[in-house]
């Protein structure tokens, strides 16, 4: 059995200011996310915080890229998870994960809206590097289009429309729970796959 050292574990000081800014996001807004703030809460230097990050929006983007797993990982598996099971349990499986992905994120994202310079420099970011919601609305429709062609979707059915669909709905309801407090239940992820499959 190892001997203890007396160390304690070496801090992940990236992490910690991530997480920061996101409770900071959660709590107090955009307006509330400043780099004294962040460093008040982790705590450490407001330099710190730009040994990691640039500025600003390169922190945002990672603070939003924190909770990406929630959404890619159920993404991932239903691209590969054509011809097994049914559609509609795949599809169900991976709009429960995009919904807790957007539940997370929609209120964030939202508040981007209050700071025009930021909000254009978020969208140059993502389109720097080709992320944003497109690229799951594509996994989703590889998905569709697989099942079609193993004859388990209908033909007529248009991939494209339903995966734009299924993730519209799912940021659509996280933006509503967030504002109003209330889910709408139309929106239930079973209840929608069907619908669209129908």
């Amino acid at each position: 059995m190892p001997k203890p050292t007396g160390k304690s574990p070496k801090r992940n000081r990236k992490t910690e200011i991530v997480l920061a800014a996101e409770t900071l996001l959660r709590e107090r807004g955009l307006s509330g996310v400043t780099t004294r703030a962040i460093a008040e809460a982790v705590p450490c230097s407001e330099g710190a915080i730009y040994v990691h990050f640039s500025g600003r929006t390169q922190l945002l983007l990672a603070v939003l890229e924190q909770s990406l797993p929630e959404m890619l990982i159920p993404l991932r598996k239903l691209e590969e998870s054509a011809g097994m099971l049914t559609p509609e349990r795949n599809l169900a499986a991976a709009m429960l994960g995009l919904q807790r992905f957007h539940e997370r994120v929609a209120p964030m994202v939202s508040s981007l809206f209050a700071e025009p310079e930021l909000l254009a420099s978020f969208r140059q970011s993502l389109d720097s590097r080709a992320k944003g919601p497109r690229g799951g609305i594509a996994r989703i429709a590889r998905y569709l289009d697989a099942e079609q062609k193993l004859g388990r979707i209908p033909e007529h059915v248009n991939v494209e429309t339903v995966a734009a669909l299924l993730m519209s709905a799912s940021f659509f309801r996280a933006f509503s729970s967030a504002l109003t407090g209330q889910a709408i239940p139309a929106l239930n992820h079973r209840d929608l796959v069907q619908e669209l499959l129908r």
